[in-house]
């Protein structure tokens, strides 16, 4: 048989530049002595309450509501989210901004995660944190972007991707490091992905690499058996990795903030209190109109 019979058909492309700062990310993110927890966390009242409130009008989401609930309990336990300034100092941020990656398309048949930062989503409304998201995601990108609602210029990016990863390494991904209140201006406080929802078959996880100190990457809803009031339910769960950075926190600070979050998570926080969400959205409509 001729060997090209045995290759069969491909397609050649040229690799997108455009990937490269995912790329470095990865690099810098595998550098990093990140710990992952997964857990399991039942949703099913938090989701029967989301679907009330979109009958009610509320432009509220599932991913905008885990966003809210990640920040509340970061802002409850700050320390999760430090960020190391040289050997001897750590940086505690009083607010959380929430890296959170949206897929968009880029030219005409690639999807790249795009990071779109929710900056102080601990006092952010969900309606409000849902709407950022979905702005971010209609927002249209090109090959020579390569985040959302970035300032630099095009020709700034593509030279940026031409460059040798030693050179960026040193003229940014160096500098960016060094520097914990360029780290918050530029990427945020922590990172969350969102890599999967209902209609699959079973209960998932992923562990990301990220280059927060904390990064929560949720996964697939699902059904499964569940004890309410000592009797079996069929109960929807969303399974959760937690990624801490070990070099500047431990592990009694981190079960303490996994079990708050846990906790407003089952709780439904800010789904039942109506009254409580438009009296947050119009707070944050008035702080925009305050910037």
């Amino acid at each position: 048989m001729n060997p090209v019979d045995l290759i069969g058909r491909f397609e050649e492309r040229k690799f997108p530049e455009f990937r490269a700062p995912t790329i470095d990310t990865l690099r810098w993110g595998s550098k990093r002595h990140h710990v992952p927890i997964l857990l399991e966390v039942d949703v099913t009242e938090a989701r029967i309450a989301i679907h009330a409130q979109k009958k009610m009008g509320q432009r509220i989401g599932f991913t905008g509501w885990m966003v809210k609930c990640i920040a509340q309990a970061v802002s409850e336990h700050k320390s999760i989210q430090a960020l190391r300034q040289g050997n001897q100092r750590l940086i505690i941020f009083e607010d959380v901004d929430v890296a959170i990656l949206v897929e968009r398309a880029v030219g005409e048949d690639e999807m790249l995660p795009m990071p779109c930062i929710i900056r102080k989503a601990n006092v952010k409304s969900v309606a409000t944190i849902q709407a950022e998201i979905q702005a971010a995601q209609q927002q249209p990108i090109d090959a020579e972007t390569v985040q959302l609602s970035a300032s630099r210029k095009s020709w700034l990016m593509k030279l940026y991707t031409r460059l040798p990863k030693g050179v960026r390494d040193v003229f940014f991904w160096q500098p960016l490091f060094r520097n914990p209140f360029l780290v918050k201006q530029k990427i945020g406080t922590i990172g969350v992905t969102v890599i999967g929802m209902s209609g699959q078959h079973g209960m998932s996880w992923g562990i990301p690499i990220g280059i927060h100190p904390l990064v929560v990457a949720v996964g697939a809803i699902a059904k499964r058996p569940g004890v309410v009031e000592d009797h079996i339910a069929i109960r929807e769960y969303v399974g959760m990795t937690v990624l801490f950075d070990h070099d500047v926190t431990d592990g009694a600070p981190v079960a303490r903030f996994i079990r708050r979050l846990q906790e407003v998570i089952l709780e439904g926080y800010e789904l039942r209190d109506s009254d409580r969400m438009e009296q947050q959205l119009e707070n944050d409509n008035q702080g925009s109109s305050d910037d």
